[in-house]
């Protein structure tokens, strides 16, 4: 028995593909204000910076496959990728980091494998962790949310067109991450490290700002669910097996503590992940019940990942690990018709 073909479930015109992804453009724009409301103007830049890099590279390849470049852009898929890489970037980032992260998703994850369509790994995933590879550094250096810095201001446009262009950094304006933290810590029970640490103790479930982030990619995602950009199969069975997961080895909030269920799904790239990345047409399982499969193992991975691996948030190995396996997914689960004409 041959494995089952399938193309892209959304790649049928330019047209129809673009207006999905104006619609996936849409449903991030709660999540860009929150972050920008946080962050600064960092968020603004990387999205410019990612747009610019991606529409390019996506010219230049397209070109040099002799594509028609004006159709193709249409597609507003380059875009896409360029936002979600821009969104899990931290902000400020420099522009020679953003510029190689969408070199490797554009020209490598994408069209070297033929384009729209035919990429087996999420473009702006495979980005993201040659970046996490290449430049820990770099990629650590998160921004401190307003809410921690005590009222102090944020970067100014100055400081941030340096940090962007001129690669100076501002320690000052930079701070762990509650998933760092969290994995970092030996001492603290949890009640103790959200008293005590600026990170957490202006969060209710998640730490500061970053539960506001979650649940403003989580409205987004529910937008796209209501318009029925993708079913519900992969983000709630992912979701659902993070916060079982987080469940099951939650002990109450000692110092060893891996995080409650609330701080797994309002941390990191959580929701960003749950309703933009895994629901990806391409490179995820075709039919419900292997977007069910799909989704659980993607969301047990990360909590692994986050646990017990070396990488705080796990969203973008988890991916494309099961990225590898969508098509093993596809050929058992997805129904094989008999009869004339038809793949036996």
């Amino acid at each position: 028995m041959a494995f089952i073909s399938r193309s892209s479930p959304h790649a049928y015109t330019a047209g129809t593909t673009g207006t999905v992804m104006l619609t996936v453009l849409l449903a991030t724009l709660p999540g860009i204000v929150v972050l920008t409301f946080y962050f600064g103007l960092g968020t603004i830049f990387n999205l410019l910076t990612a747009l610019l890099f991606c529409l390019g590279f996506e010219a230049l390849a397209l070109q040099a496959r002799k594509k028609p470049i004006t159709f193709y852009l249409k597609d507003c898929s380059a875009a896409v990728t360029a936002v979600l890489l821009a969104l899990a970037l931290p902000p400020y980032s420099p522009w020679w980091l953003m510029a190689t992260g969408c070199f490797f998703a554009i020209v490598v994850a994408k069209q070297l494998y033929g384009g729209l369509g035919f990429n087996p790994f999420n473009p702006a995933m495979v980005g993201y962790i040659v970046l996490l590879i290449s430049f820990p550094l770099e990629m650590s250096q998160w921004a401190a949310p307003a809410s921690i810095n005590d009222n102090q201001s944020l970067p100014s446009l100055l400081e941030s067109l340096r940090q962007v262009f001129a690669v100076q950094a501002f320690d000052g304006y930079t701070a762990a991450t509650p998933l760092d933290i969290l994995k970092q810590n030996t001492s603290l029970e949890l009640s103790e490290l959200y008293a005590s640490t600026p990170a957490f103790s202006q969060g209710r479930w998640a730490g500061a700002a970053w539960e506001w982030v979650n649940l403003s990619f989580l409205l987004g995602g529910v937008f796209l669910l209501y318009k029925k950009v993708f079913t519900w199969h992969a983000p709630v069975a992912m979701l659902t097996t993070l916060a079982l997961c987080a469940t099951i080895f939650y002990d109450g909030g000692s110092s060893s503590s891996t995080g409650s269920p609330l701080f797994h799904l309002f941390s990191g790239a959580t929701m960003l992940g749950a309703f933009f990345i895994v629901t990806d047409p391409v490179s995820s399982a075709v039919s419900n019940r292997g977007r069910l499969i799909y989704g659980a193992l993607i969301g047990i991975l990360v909590f692994v990942i986050r646990v017990w691996g070396n990488y705080p948030d796990a969203i973008a190995f988890a991916v494309l690990l099961m990225n590898f396996a969508a098509p093993f997914i596809d050929y058992y689960t997805k129904p094989t018709t008999y009869g004339h004409g038809a793949n036996k």
